[in-house]
């Protein structure tokens, strides 16, 4: 630690501190435009001038180093001072050269009200101009559909820049000209197409980047904010939802190091209009082919008669994606009570059982556990689809020094460079012999990280390819007592939640590709589920948000709760336990899942017991009292990964690919949703122009 005063204050800091972190370390508030801590320094804004006593003249914060400080003539501690007339006279006169061409349009623009500029013109502004000067004008530029350019009010900061090429990993933005003429814009300003693209926005202090999807939609003061969840992939990230009314407005990222540190993807962010379109508001019966508006009393007799005709057997049940433990506990209760042990939250297939233990289905290691790893195994995923924030992360770990990365599986872009070691399950089990170069660079590395993809485990070889995986990371000593490193990363929200709960088959019970063959059932619930191809012939009832792919072959449809609708605890790929917070009220007629299958329960005759979401997660936590520890993970027993390893099973010879072909529509509100669409079609027609090239 190293010694600094910091207005009169003398504290101890790292010497690899800056002068700014460590005058915010003694509580001091350095200004700043250019500055972000998750980037690199650019030290180009000179709004953090501080005095460095000794110096001949301000220096700024941001690029100083406290180990570059000069010791008093006696060898005393450096001082730095933040709050002298110097200090003040410098940063007006910052604040004086931006003002020169900014535009004063801040009545019209969208940062009004979250501007760092517009703040710090409080504190550093004047009220008048010296320059008569007329401003600069510069055109403004297309970036894409989610980006909205008013490149007058620039100040190049270069922010954007540096999360483009740094984080994102994909280096599309850039600078052209010098000077006064410089301009920030894309290479002949064509669609940027990163999955983090909109993080820009929030990099921004001006309003030359502002959301165009939600541009002069709302004013920040007029908007409720609730605390929440994402569920557009299995990482959980912390997210803001702001509302008006009865209507989500935006969904902001919200600070947690643990899982998305202050990124979200695009499809978290401009998935909001999804939530209010194709929406179901009223119950819906089939009546001679045809779906009719019904009653909720008329909707709950049409099921009855029909699960009252059916043997226990003859009735399942199968989660979707998107589900909360809340309904799917209910949902478990009710089909026990029915006697039916046909449950299944795997959609896809995949071969998960919490027979197996939890650590076997469960990303060990842990998201913020990957800036520990020594190396990295990709088993059949492709993380910038399936998990775009999670990708980031991993390149921030491969940009932090010597980190060797294989992949086997699809040959795609991750934004960071890897060993493609081969395509399918071959290279799996030769990897396990320990051969190959990538296998040598293995050799003495102390915390492996094995990335399992979940689509790698939805093929009929599924259990195979995980105990191969399994044996690779014993193989290598990826399991150890202080490190886990056999990771599954999901796609699906409530996978891991469905799992902890026992949403599965039981003895003798159909899974979900046993349920949805022609005749193996006669009345099967889908809980959002809309992934899956049910055949004609069983009673469907589909408990869901919007008129996907479920509703439209059901002969009951229930209305439910969005996300965004209901408070709901999900369990993310790591076993993290979290709470998601109501922002608004479902739309119409539509009710929250468990509600709904409370007041089914009663009229089935199998009432059950809890009439509050109180009195339903005391039954919830006494069943499984993990998940009653919010923002915790139960760490899974190493023991069931030696488990797994040994249960073999012979993979066969087909490639790896990802379960996620799309990234911007995998699910009923995505699909929904016309930003989703446009976007969808231009990463389309990029990836043609790619292969064409």
């Amino acid at each position: 630690m190293t010694k600094i005063i910091i207005d009169g204050k003398e504290i101890d800091v790292p010497p690899e501190y800056t002068l700014l972190q460590a005058a915010e370390a003694a509580g001091a508030e350095i200004p700043r435009f250019c500055f972000h801590e998750r980037l690199s320094i650019a030290g180009n804004c000179r709004m953090c001038l501080v005095e460095l006593v000794g110096s001949p003249k301000p220096v700024a914060s941001c690029a100083w180093g406290v180990r570059d400080c000069r010791p008093g003539p006696n060898g005393e501690p450096p001082q730095v001072r933040t709050r002298t007339p110097l200090v003040r006279k410098a940063r007006e006169g910052v604040m004086e050269f931006l003002l020169i061409n900014h535009p004063l349009d801040c009545p019209i623009c969208d940062q009004g009200g979250e501007c760092d500029l517009q703040d710090q013109a409080m504190a550093y502004g004047v009220d008048s101009s010296r320059y008569a000067e007329n401003k600069r004008a510069v055109e403004d530029k297309y970036i894409g559909p989610l980006v909205k350019t008013i490149m007058n009010r620039c100040i190049h900061c270069t922010r954007c820049i540096r999360f483009a090429a740094e984080v994102a990993g994909v280096p599309e933005l850039g600078a052209i000209g010098r000077g006064e003429d410089m301009e920030i814009t894309t290479y002949l300003e064509q669609a940027m197409t990163s999955e983090l693209q909109g993080n820009v926005v929030d990099l921004c202090p001006v309003g030359a980047l502002t959301s165009k999807p939600y541009a002069f939609a709302a004013r920040p003061w007029e908007l409720t904010k609730t605390e929440s969840i994402d569920v557009m992939d299995a990482l959980g990230s912390a997210i803001r939802v702001d509302s008006r009314g009865r209507e989500v407005m935006r969904i902001l990222p919200r600070v947690n190091e643990d899982v998305n540190e202050e990124w979200i993807s695009d499809k978290t962010r401009h998935v909001v209009d999804g939530l209010r379109t194709q929406r179901l508001d009223q119950p819906y019966v089939r009546d001679n082919g045809r779906l009719r508006p019904a009653s909720w009393p008329v909707a709950f007799e049409a099921i009855a008669a029909k699960v009252n005709a059916a043997r226990p057997e003859r009735i399942g049940a199968i989660a979707g994606d998107l589900a909360a433990l809340e309904e799917m506990f209910a949902l478990k209760d009710l089909m026990a009570r029915l006697g039916s042990k046909n449950l299944d939250a795997n959609q896809d297939g995949a071969a998960f059982s919490p027979a197996g233990g939890r650590a076997s289905y469960l990303f060990n290691a842990t998201i913020a556990g990957i800036e520990q790893a020594d190396a990295l195994l990709i088993v059949g995923a492709n993380p910038r689809k399936e998990a775009a924030v999670l990708n980031a992360r991993i390149r921030k770990r491969w940009r932090s020094g010597k980190f060797p990365i294989g992949v086997i599986g699809e040959k795609v872009d991750l934004t960071y460079p890897y060993d493609h070691l081969g395509a399918g399950p071959d290279t799996l089990a030769d990897l396990t012999g320990g051969g190959g170069a990538f296998a040598e660079k293995l050799k003495g590395v102390e915390r492996l990280l094995v990335l399992v993809g979940a689509g790698a485990l939805a093929r009929p070889d599924g259990a195979a390819i995980a105990a191969l995986a399994a044996k690779i990371a014993l193989h290598f000593n990826a399991v150890t007592d202080g490190w886990n490193g056999f990771s599954v990363l999901h796609t699906a929200a409530s996978r891991v939640g469905a799992l902890d709960l026992g949403f599965v088959p039981g003895q003798g019970g159909h899974n979900a590709a046993a349920m949805t063959k022609p005749g193996a059932l006669d009345v099967l619930f889908l809980l959002g589920a809309d992934e899956i191809d049910v055949p004609p012939g069983a009673f469907t009832v589909y408990i869901g948000t919007h008129g996907d792919a479920g509703a439209h072959r059901a002969d009951v449809i229930l209305p439910g709760a969005a996300y965004t609708e209901k408070s709901g605890l999900y369990v993310n790929t790591e076993g993290r336990v979290q709470l998601g917070n109501r922002a608004n009220f479902p739309p119409g007629e539509a009710r929250e899942d468990w509600a709904i299958l409370r007041a089914l329960s009663d009229l089935l005759g199998h009432k059950l017991p809890y009439d509050s979401l109180g009195a339903l997660r005391q039954a919830l936590f006494k069943a499984h009292p993990h998940l009653a520890r919010l923002d915790h993970i139960a760490p899974g027993d190493i023991a069931d990964i030696r488990k797994l390893a040994a249960s073999g099973g012979a993979p066969d010879k087909a490639p790896f690919r990802s379960p996620v072909e799309d990234f911007y529509l995998t699910n009923p509100i995505a699909r929904s949703s016309a930003v989703m669409a446009e976007c969808s079609a231009l990463a389309e027609g990029h990836t043609a122009m790619s292969a064409a090239e």
